[in-house]
């Protein structure tokens, strides 16, 4: 497999950097001392930019090559979760509650690696733009960034994202055009009906009973609304209500969470669910209030970027390393308002037999990092070739 002789130099510096983060996890956008490692390196490599403070405290560094050319961006995610690690492992996060369970501390250092290769050779065409964003696990740090002049400001032209994958071979990558990762929308229900003594329900609108017949019915929108070919998921994650067992409540909660791989199916999800609770108030004669709120979009690869990114993939994992039709994945990735911004494409590297993303006892596999670390170069040097 062609690894970069320099980046397996680097693998060991790399590797420090990434465990070094890895112990230090910082959530959101309060992601400081992340951000301040990052561009203290960025300036000691020579960037001939380095930008602090966008979107809060997200760090971007330019690097320029031999001669003028166009600009591509490279993007890396800074933040961790609020999560008690669980994996014992000497650099183990030393912050309670917090712990870098999604791999972006692996993300940051094998771009930072990219930025030192790159500083070093400037073997292309025009600039590489190296972003690192905060606040990708819910705070959309990316659109943060975006409207704080991040495309416009750098002249972005085409930008690239990346992103760990357990259960992939480590080597390996995976990608496709189009939908690759969901929408992601928030749904909470309120529900007021009229309490009483458990003994006489006929004297109450049961909260209970009507949060239940909600939960059931709404599945029916995925099943019986939604084009068995198309995809959706609806997941009812909260139901609160009571806490006396011979009481009917008169309030109840429910929170979860939509997922689509298109807007109309997205748009058909929201306006079925409007309807659904009003039948089900109208029936039970509770008041229901739905509130739909919409976070991250879907992640769309261009296709032209998408076929760049794998032949590049190919050239550091051989063609039967990639897989070029990947599975829709129906999680979310903020990184879905960078593509909406630019044309681009996001792609999963390998990440082993390791326990899943946002799991107390995952940990990156550090290697995986010569492999993403020459992704990210051998992308720069193609898509601006000197």
């Amino acid at each position: 497999m062609p690894i970069i002789p320099r980046v397996a130099e680097l693998q060991p510096d790399i590797q420090a950097w990434r465990r070094d983060l890895h112990a230090h996890p910082e959530v959101m956008y309060d992601v400081h001392r992340t951000a301040a490692f990052v561009a203290e390196r960025l300036r000691a490599f020579g960037c001939d930019e380095v930008v602090t403070g966008l979107g809060q405290t997200g760090v971007v560094g330019v690097i320029k090559g031999r001669r003028p050319g166009g600009v591509i961006g490279l993007r890396a995610d800074m933040d961790a979760l609020p999560i008690e690690e669980e994996t014992n492992l000497s650099y183990a996060s030393k912050t309670p509650g917090k712990m870098h369970a999604c791999g972006h501390d692996g993300h940051t250092a094998m771009l930072l690696g990219a930025a030192q290769y790159l500083a070093e050779t400037r073997n292309f065409a025009g600039s590489a733009v190296v972003i690192f964003q905060p606040a990708e696990e819910g705070g959309a740090g990316a659109l943060a960034m975006i409207e704080d002049g991040l495309m416009d400001r750098f002249g972005i032209q085409q930008v690239y994202g990346m992103h760990n994958n357990p259960g992939m071979p480590v080597g390996s990558f995976g990608l496709r055009p189009g939908p690759i990762m969901a929408s992601m929308d928030r749904i909470s229900i309120n529900i007021e009906g009229r309490g009483g003594h458990a003994a006489y329900p006929h004297k109450t609108i049961d909260s209970v009973l009507v949060g239940s017949q909600l939960v059931v019915a709404l599945q029916s929108i995925v099943s019986r609304s939604v084009n068995p070919l198309e995809s959706a998921v609806l997941s009812i994650c909260v139901f609160r209500a009571g806490e006396v067992g011979n009481v009917i409540p008169s309030t109840a909660e429910l929170r979860g969470t939509v997922r689509t791989l298109k807007p109309e199916v997205r748009d058909l999800m929201e306006q079925r669910m409007n309807e659904v609770v009003q039948g089900i108030a109208l029936q039970s004669g509770a008041r229901i209030v739905l509130t739909y709120d919409r976070g991250y979009p879907v992640v769309v690869n261009h296709a032209a970027e998408t076929d760049i990114a794998a032949r590049v993939a190919g050239g550091i994992a051989g063609a039967a390393q990639v897989n070029t039709d990947l599975v829709p994945i129906m999680g979310a990735e903020d990184f879905a308002y960078m593509l909406e911004a630019r044309p681009g494409a996001f792609i999963f590297c390998g990440n082993g037999d390791s326990a899943g993303l946002h799991h107390p006892a995952y940990n990156f596999n550090d290697d995986a990092i010569v492999f993403g670390t020459s992704y990210w170069v051998r992308l720069v040097e193609t898509t601006l070739a000197a």
